[in-house]
């Protein structure tokens, strides 16, 4: 169990929620190759290395052809570089497509380590007075997106098991596939229903049920929650006050090195890399710790 997941859902939430939003509302290349930086530390040190390298070789050709695409579509920008189809292929629009591509992978990242770190039952401790049904459906949502992986792994292994893709033939894995798909959606349809008759039987949703949490708001987490709020707000600011306005179209802005503007690229560094700052803060005190026994 990693450190950030000792974190309080609340203070979890709201870091999630903070570095989704800066990343997705901005387009200026630094604060996205932070962001990006960022998500991609927080998933290696939560997940094993291999899984890490697999999730890098499947994003890294859809980065590359978003980036690609772009130009191809769009012709805006007073840089040609070639002209295909007798249409121009600009550098504006080649550097918008990296930008829009890093976006997408970075959100993507980190909604794998939300995954990761946000369990079903933080979700509902955070959710389930206030909105008990939604919270419900979100968390068996998200919680069936890794379950409907595993259960497929699982299920194509019976089928190999029992003989099954012994050829090659298109016709055959398809028919496999369809196997695969009917098994996967009926177990799903199946668990969905035990999930919610098991919910309702413990009386879930009821007026004043109580509900035990194993969850406390500790002053470390009132510290690490003010932490990000300051970090997000600060870097808000700044974009909202138009101090790191960046623009592709007709011409690229130049990066600027003022003062200010490297103040909130430090202050969004320190927020997107906490994780990793935290975890190397606990790992150094655990090895001085046992060095001490």
């Amino acid at each position: 169990m990693k450190a950030t997941s000792s974190w309080h859902p609340l203070v979890l939430m709201t870091y999630f929620i903070s570095t989704l939003f800066l990343t997705m509302f901005t387009m200026h290349p630094v604060f996205l190759a932070l962001s990006l930086l960022g998500a991609l530390s927080f998933f290696a040190m939560l997940g094993k290395p291999k899984a890490f390298l697999m999730n890098l070789l499947f994003y890294l050709p859809m980065f590359i052809l978003i980036a690609v695409v772009n130009p191809l579509f769009s012709h805006n920008g007073e840089t040609p570089l070639f002209f295909l189809n007798d249409q121009a292929i600009t550098l504006e629009a080649i550097l918008y497509g990296i930008a829009i591509a890093g976006m997408l992978v970075a959100v993507m990242f980190w909604f794998k380590c939300y995954n990761e770190i946000m369990t079903s039952d933080k979700f509902i401790y955070l959710f389930g007075r206030v909105i008990p049904k939604l919270a419900l459906i979100l968390s068996m949502a998200l919680r069936f997106v890794p379950l409907f992986i595993e259960q497929t792994k699982k299920i194509h292994s019976v089928q190999k098991t029992m003989g099954l893709y012994t050829t090659k033939s298109l016709t055959d894995r398809f028919l496999g596939g369809v196997r695969v798909f009917y098994a996967i959606l009926q177990w799903s349809l199946e668990n969905a229903v035990e999930t919610a008759d098991s919910m309702k039987a413990r009386g879930y949703g009821l007026k004043g049920r109580t509900n035990f949490a194993i969850f406390r708001f500790r002053p470390r987490d009132g510290i690490m929650l003010a932490v990000i709020l300051s970090l997000t707000g600060a870097v808000s600011v700044g974009l909202i006050s138009g101090n790191a306005d960046f623009f592709f179209y007709p011409s690229v802005t130049p990066l600027t090195w003022e003062l200010i503007t490297i103040v909130l690229y430090s202050v969004m560094a320190v927020l997107v890399l906490i994780p990793l700052i935290f975890e190397v803060k606990e790992s150094l005190k655990w090895k001085f710790l046992r060095a001490k026994i």
